[in-house]
């Protein structure tokens, strides 16, 4: 499988629980959709982070993933202290993250 770019990245950082390389990955004004959850903004998404991914200790094992213009997508196994479970992940992006998508499929 041909890894996006961003796949790598954000698996990376989410990984080695590193917000600031996380959040380092998103445009100044790039946004979080959690499940229709809103978060706009790296202060925003830091507080959600800390909350639901990294501070909760989350762990990705990537199920797939895929290019998509200027987009990826990657389908994760989550694990951790806060949701487990599938989770599939959409970057729309222009060089660095404008929204970051989460739904169950």
């Amino acid at each position: 499988m041909t890894m996006p770019p961003i796949v790598t990245a954000v698996i990376a950082a989410v990984n080695a629980g590193d917000t600031d390389a996380f959040l380092d990955l998103f445009d100044t004004a790039g946004s979080v959709d959690d499940w229709g959850s809103i978060y706009r903004g790296q202060e925003e998404i830091r507080v959600w982070s800390d909350r639901e991914l990294i501070g909760a200790k989350a762990h990705f094992d990537l199920l797939s993933a895929e290019q998509q213009g200027n987009g990826a997508s990657m389908m994760v196994k989550v694990g951790g202290d806060g949701f487990n479970g599938p989770s599939r992940f959409t970057f729309l992006q222009d060089g660095r993250i404008r929204q970051m998508r989460i739904t169950a499929d």
